[in-house]
């Protein structure tokens, strides 16, 4: 049943910094063959690993919603760190949540999270459909249980006839909510037929066009997105020159009528997958 939506008069309106980012489990990229090069680094421990997720951590410590995309959640490449965990503590968020997408026993641990100033009040985990299982989303709900802001984070496959029942299955999660906001990378651009039918289909707004996001050294591809109901106010949307992956993050600053959100605040949590 689809939820009424309260009367917009007399709300104060809260502002939000919104990132997500595909962060290729720490691992730089300055050219096409680091990937054959730097293969190695998918699968063994790298020294310099952790500090380039301390610069990470330093650049998103200024958002209020964080989307992480390609980490590892604990493994012998990430020496067994968790990278959620580690940059929700470097960064300072008081609440990660995370996914566990594929695991190659204990060489890699293919995970997503979700790092926020907000304590959520739902969450679920979603495994998406694909012939190559792998792929996962995670649905969190804020602030007022009978209007909340709902937040879903994707990653989706390469391939367009996968991408486009991977749609299919998250519009399914967000029917009936009012204030919507799914983001991460999509693996398509913003003219795309699957991502056109995302945006009918479940009623969400694109506000831009044309933000390439990948590869970081030189962006020519729109794969990393940010899609927002219409009850949502969009304040600004930018791509940050953060070189610290093989595509650069995607940054939007909303407006959320007040009442959807709890108070700030909260003891650390964390909720793994199952």
């Amino acid at each position: 049943m689809n939820r009424g939506i309260p009367d917009q008069e007399n709300r104060k309106v809260t502002r939000l910094r919104l990132l997500s980012y595909n962060i290729q489990v720490g691992i730089t990229a300055t050219r096409y063959r680091d990937y054959l090069i730097h293969i190695w680094k998918y699968l063994l421990p790298y020294a310099r690993r952790t500090s380039n997720l301390r610069m990470i951590a330093g650049m998103i410590s200024g958002f209020d919603m964080v989307g992480l995309l390609e980490l590892d959640s604990g493994s012998l490449r990430s020496g067994f760190v968790n990278h959620a965990e580690f940059l929700a503590k470097e960064a300072r968020f008081p609440h990660w949540y995370e996914k566990i997408n594929r695991q190659w026993g204990r060489v890699a641990c293919h995970s997503m999270g979700l790092l926020t100033r907000y304590p959520p009040n739902e969450i679920s985990r979603h495994n998406l459909p694909a012939l190559v299982p792998g792929r996962g989303a995670l649905k969190v709900c804020f602030g007022n249980q009978d209007d909340p802001l709902v937040l879903v984070l994707a990653h989706l496959s390469l391939s367009r006839n996968a991408r486009l029942a991977q749609m299919e299955f998250v519009s399914g999660l967000i029917k009936g909510y009012n204030h919507v906001v799914i983001m991460g990378d999509l693996n398509c651009g913003y003219s795309s037929r699957e991502l056109s039918l995302l945006l009918r289909e479940a009623n969400l707004c694109m506000p831009y066009a044309n933000l390439s996001t990948y590869p970081s050294w030189n962006p020519r591809k729109h794969l990393d997105h940010i899609l927002v109901s219409p009850t949502i106010g969009i304040e600004s949307v930018s791509v940050p020159s953060y070189p610290y992956s093989d595509h650069l993050p995607i940054a939007m600053e909303i407006s959320v009528p007040e009442n959807v959100f709890l108070p700030l605040g909260g003891t650390y949590s964390k909720a793994r997958a199952a």
